[in-house]
């Protein structure tokens, strides 16, 4: 049975800009009330004069911030009546070698990507459980399915997300809350100018992505029929498709592409042992 997004109340982490307020945009088009959280007031003061009309609800939140948690899903319920959806888009991301990042950079972003998104879970049941046909939809990545080198942190904390989202998805049935995911691939969205560490050396063009319009009407498709999981983008599922026939060959290229970026240096680490070497034999 498809599910009606008009007069559904729904709320909407990391909707400042990207995906989040693209979805937002579109849920409230369709005639929904949505609350929008980020730390941002500004540009959740932008999102809010975009449309004067609409049941918009501001909120300056940090999800990884327990009593902020609680204040956005009380504030909701007290504005709203209730909530039907929850939509956990909030996240971070490193870009570089695991072994030149560092232990705060690691717990930063599964903080934000993962125990954050978790707890928000945990916290909405007892009001999810009031709303009409209520949904939880975890916006994870390509990287949650295939890690990706220069990407392990923010590839661990989707990969998290994602076994989570699927284990919560036949525990919370028994409270008739749906549990979707959806898998985006290369985007154009402000995450690479929000980077917690930028050393990675492969080039990736954000331009060459998709839209962040073109995923959030994915999402909502999704919402409407109840898909369980959404891979969106032709990049990811060709990648997730040969990724789980022919993994050893998704793991050989990559191989070859980070030795590639690194060659030049692996060439003048070998001359400085070897020349020690050579003034020895003199």
């Amino acid at each position: 049975m498809t599910r009606s997004i008009q007069d559904s109340k729904i709320l909407i982490t990391g909707a400042s800009s990207g995906i989040g307020r693209a979805l937002a945009k579109l849920c409230l088009s369709e005639g929904a009330s949505v609350a929008v959280v980020a730390r941002s007031e500004q540009k959740l003061d932008s999102l809010a004069k975009e449309h004067p009309q609409a049941d918009l609800l501001p909120l300056v939140a940090d999800v990884t911030s327990e009593a902020d948690r609680r204040r956005m899903l009380d504030t909701v319920t007290k504005r709203f009546g209730r909530l039907d959806v929850l939509v956990n888009n909030a996240g971070v991301a490193s870009f570089g070698h695991f072994s030149t990042s560092s232990e705060e950079v690691l717990r930063q972003v599964m903080e934000t990507n993962f125990f954050a998104v978790a707890e928000l879970m945990r916290l909405a049941v007892p009001v999810l459980t009031q709303g009409v046909e209520p949904a939880i939809v975890n916006v994870a990545s390509m990287c949650g399915r295939r890690g990706v080198p220069a990407w392990p942190e923010y590839s661990t904390s989707k990969f998290a997300l994602c076994g989570l989202t699927e284990a919560l998805r036949a525990e919370y049935a028994r409270f008739d809350i749906d549990v979707l995911l959806i898998v985006p691939g290369l985007t154009q969205t402000d995450l690479r100018a929000n980077l917690l560490h930028n050393t990675g050396r492969m080039k990736i063009d954000l331009k060459e992505g998709m839209t962040a319009e073109q995923v959030a009407s994915a999402i909502l498709r999704s919402l409407k029929t109840r898909r369980r999981e959404t891979v969106v983008g032709w990049e990811a599922r060709w990648i997730l498709r040969v990724n789980r026939w022919l993994p050893w060959l998704v793991d050989r290229l990559m191989i070859r592409k980070v030795r590639k970026l690194y060659q030049q240096e692996s060439k003048e680490s070998q001359r400085a042992v070897a020349e020690p070497k050579a003034h020895t034999h003199r």
